[in-house]
Parts: structure tokens; C-alpha cells; sequence
């Protein structure tokens, strides 16, 4: 199994690439959309082995409460709100995204 995890988080990264600027997917959306339904774990996990200069959009992926999964406070979790605010992402007064609006993949 281990020989599989480069190309299963090729699969992931490519997936999460294609969220478009304004919008994001849950970690499950990811999962379904690399061909890993429930799986939505292993998208964490492909995400974290991200090279440090990645230009793949990893804060586009939110749980699916449509809030950050990082740390409350932390350097990385102000990042990623940063970044989504950037691009157009409104976060309601709870601190969760709207999903109806902003979420990328429409799954069935």
C-alpha cells in the first residue's frame, strides 16, 4: 500500500487544483471527486504532505460544517481565512462558509 500513497495524493492534489478562485469543497468532496468516496480523511493526511511552495490551492478545502479544520488562533488557520476572504468567500457570523453558495463540487 504504501507504493500507492504518491499517486493517491497526486490524485487528491490534482482534484483540489481544480477548485475554482471563490469557492471550496469539503475534504469528503475532495475524496469523491479523486475516485475516494469517504475518505475524506485521507485528503487531510495528502494534504499536509504538500511541499511547503505549493501553488495547489489547499485552503479551498474546508470540513463539512463549512468551517476551517485547523487550529482556532493558529498561523496557518489565519492564512487560509485570509485567503478565502481574498478570493471572495464570506464567512457568516459563526465562522462557517455557506455551502449552497460557495461549494464547488455539486455532488448527487
Amino acid at each position: 500500500m504504501a507504493a500507492e500513497e504518491p499517486d493517491i495524493n497526486q490524485r487528491i492534489w490534482q482534484v483540489v487544483a481544480l477548485i475554482p478562485s471563490g469557492q471550496v469543497a469539503t475534504y469528503g468532496d475532495v475524496a469523491a471527486q479523486a475516485g475516494m468516496t469517504g475518505a475524506a480523511r485521507r485528503v487531510g493526511r495528502a494534504l499536509k504532505n504538500l511541499p511547503h511552495d505549493t501553488r495547489i490551492p489547499w485552503h479551498r478545502v474546508i470540513n463539512a460544517q463549512g468551517r476551517i479544520s485547523l487550529a482556532e488562533g493558529s498561523a496557518a488557520q489565519y492564512t487560509q481565512r485570509s485567503r478565502l476572504e481574498a478570493e471572495g468567500v464570506v464567512f457568516q457570523r459563526n465562522g462557517s462558509i455557506d455551502l449552497r453558495r460557495f461549494r464547488a463540487f455539486r455532488l448527487p
